[in-house]
């Protein structure tokens, strides 16, 4: 265990405690008079100098402080830089002269490039639920600050052309839950339900894309043959 503490300010207090003992017994314990008053000397000044540390250090922490409020008061004040800034944009912008920003030296703002359509689904998945409703997945790569897009999802009863293609839903997620095929519709219809899936953002379309489900087929799902055309089973089981 060492004798002296670790931190600086616990030195210097062990010190300060043990100047006057070493004082009083110099000669008892190996000391000479001199060295306790040269140390003692030294302690003191060891106590100033950390008085000033911590005065001077308060007041770096009280200037850094009025340092920040003055940059805030400059730039977010009342009629201050920021607002100055803003009125040199509006008088640029109901004025249509970009010359403004050249006179007031600063860069122009920069305008963002129109944000392109949605993507196009694809990679559907279909699951058809013990109650009889089909789970129909898919993927679609948007682009960038695409936010908002959501899937319009249309659907006919039977292949392509074979009835019109009626809106059904409107969704947020790239997955839909179809509980209202008509009953009986399946069997007139060779068992098939087109599905076609078309990404929305505002006023923007993607292109559609189409997908087939084909139901009366065994139990384990067999490989499509036509593309876009997956198969489901008449008992509840996974549709590949």
């Amino acid at each position: 265990m060492a004798t002296t503490p670790r931190r600086p300010i616990d030195k210097v207090t062990f010190y300060e405690t043990h100047i006057e003992p070493w004082a009083e017994h110099t000669e008892a314990i190996g000391l000479s008079e001199p060295a306790v008053t040269q140390l003692a000397a030294f302690t003191a000044e060891a106590r100033a100098a950390y008085t000033d540390m911590l005065e001077a250090r308060n007041a770096a922490m009280a200037a850094t402080e009025r340092f920040h409020n003055a940059v805030a008061t400059m730039h977010g004040g009342p009629g201050a830089g920021s607002d100055m800034l803003a009125a040199i944009k509006t008088h640029a912008e109901t004025t249509d002269d970009a010359g403004v920003y050249t006179l007031a030296e600063i860069p122009a703002p920069r305008t963002r490039s129109a944000v392109p359509p949605p993507g196009t689904p694809s990679r559907f998945g279909v699951t058809l639920l013990q109650n009889g409703a089909v789970e129909l997945t898919w993927k679609c790569k948007n682009p960038a600050r695409a936010e908002g897009t959501v899937y319009e999802i249309r659907r006919s009863i039977g292949g392509v052309g074979v009835e019109p293609m009626t809106p059904i839903a409107t969704v947020g997620q790239r997955k839909y839950l179809d509980r209202d095929i008509p009953a009986g519709a399946l069997a007139e219809a060779d068992g098939r339900v087109t599905y076609q899936i078309t990404a929305l953002r505002s006023t923007a379309r993607g292109k559609p894309a189409m997908h087939t489900v084909r139901f009366g087929t065994p139990a384990i799902p067999t490989t499509p043959t036509t593309p876009g055309t997956r198969d489901a089973a008449t008992t509840p089981a996974l549709a590949a």
